[in-house]
């Protein structure tokens, strides 16, 4: 099939297996949309669930990774060595139709350009990472390849009846392909690992904004919650996945509970199974803390549920919190980190790889714990919520810091250097 573009690039096409929700890389996808925009480009999106302009989307049911048919087919891919041959088949019929549906999407949108968002990365969905190879080396359409997540930064990959599949394309090796990394650790190793050359664009935000202020609305949030005004409220803004440590979170809650601690998780969404939230809110009881998983009134944005219930924001639960705990053991980059500097709140955070090696150099002033909870690491967070003034001194000077490092100026001049290796301004 022949496609016909456009010289000068215009119109991007994002793609992905989901854009909805909170989690990382719907976040990310959404913020180079915004500045894309500004830069003057049309930004449109295929997936397999979308939350977003259906006029500007397509949605293949057949894409999202936890469609029924693939949860199958990835079942089956992993924990074993050899695949069948009905196994192949069922792979390449999938992959085929998705194909299709890309073309559609490339045609229907007149895209001159896409950006896959993790789907050539992470190996969670096998026949939508073949079916845009091969658009890609079918067309020879320019492609930048987003990735957050290699399949050898998690283990459950490491067994598998598809090494073919995951060599060929995660990531692929197309020379109409620039790749952009989220972190030095991840351009090193794949350079390493793949022969591969990337551009480095951390996780960014939009530090030239004023986070919005508490109003009356957003003060009902501890209300509902049942907290108590002089209670302290410590948010885990993350989803409940055993990598972002939550037990650490409610180990700190318990060792500060003569001040009356809840612990508010803000993410309900359980990508990876339900053992690990068992096991957390089982901890929880185990301790003694108070904590608060409430995915009927707080999701992505305000509003009101079908009881009449009011409905609470993420950005509702920042402005509530006194103190936000991110003990993650291993993150692409860190979202929940940037949120927290753009908010000015005082954070816990891990020194995960990324976070030693990117971030903390540059110096922020925030509460480091090293894989476990010390007796300094209380002593460091109760100064904080007993000192109001120093945290306010302290934030301030973490929101310009992340200003400078992390912004969407940074990030408009990152896409420019990339569109500038296809040849277009």
């Amino acid at each position: 099939m022949y496609l016909t573009r456009s010289s000068q690039i215009s119109r991007v096409g994002f793609v992905s297996t989901r854009f909805q929700g909170a989690d990382g890389v719907s976040l990310e996808t959404r913020k180079w949309q915004q500045v894309l925009e500004k830069m003057g480009y049309g930004c449109y999106f295929f997936s397999g669930l979308s939350d977003w302009k259906p006029e500007s989307s397509m949605v293949v049911e057949e894409a999202f990774f936890n469609h029924p048919l693939i949860l199958d087919i990835q079942d089956r891919c992993f924990g074993s060595r050899v695949r069948t041959e009905s196994l192949t088949g069922e792979i390449q019929a999938v992959r085929f139709k998705l194909k299709r549906a890309l073309y559609e999407f490339v045609e229907t949108f007149g895209i001159d350009i896409i950006i896959a968002e993790n789907a050539l990365t992470i190996p969670m969905h096998i026949p939508l990472g073949l079916a845009i190879t091969e658009l890609i080396a079918e067309t020879g359409i320019p492609v930048l390849a987003h990735h957050h997540d290699f399949a050898w930064e998690r283990q459950r990959f490491a067994v598998n009846c598809v090494e073919d599949y995951i060599s060929m394309s995660f990531p692929p090796r197309l020379h109409t392909i620039n790749h952009v990394v989220i972190n030095s650790e991840a351009r090193q190793k794949l350079s390493f690992r793949c022969g591969l050359a990337s551009t480095i664009i951390p996780n960014v935000f939009d530090f030239d904004t004023e986070p919005p202020v508490l109003d009356d609305y957003g003060r009902d949030l501890r209300r509902d919650l049942g907290i108590a005004g002089d209670e302290v409220l410590l948010l885990q803004p993350t989803r409940m996945i055993a990598r972002k440590g939550i037990e650490h979170a409610i180990e700190l809650a318990s060792r500060l509970k003569n001040k009356g601690v809840k612990l508010l998780i803000s993410h309900q969404e359980r990508d990876e199974g339900s053992e690990y939230f068992q096991r957390t809110m089982d901890y929880a009881e185990l301790l003694g803390v108070d904590v608060i998983v409430r995915p009927d009134i707080i999701g992505a944005d305000r509003g009101t549920s079908e009881t009449g219930q009011k409905k609470y924001s993420l950005w509702d639960c920042y402005l509530n919190a006194d103190f936000v705990s991110y003990p993650s053991s291993y993150e692409g980059f860190g979202n929940a980190f940037l949120e927290a500097l753009w908010f000015r709140k005082p954070i816990l955070v891990n020194r995960y790889s990324i976070f030693q090696q990117d971030i903390e150099p540059l110096d922020f002033d925030v509460v480091v714990m090293d894989t476990y909870i010390t007796p300094d690491t209380v002593d460091t967070v109760n100064a904080i919520l007993e000192n109001p003034g120093a945290a306010e001194v302290m934030t301030a000077r973490n929101f310009e810091i992340g200003k400078k490092f992390f912004s969407y100026k940074l990030l408009e001049q990152r896409l420019r250097q990339c569109f500038m290796n296809f040849g277009q301004l």
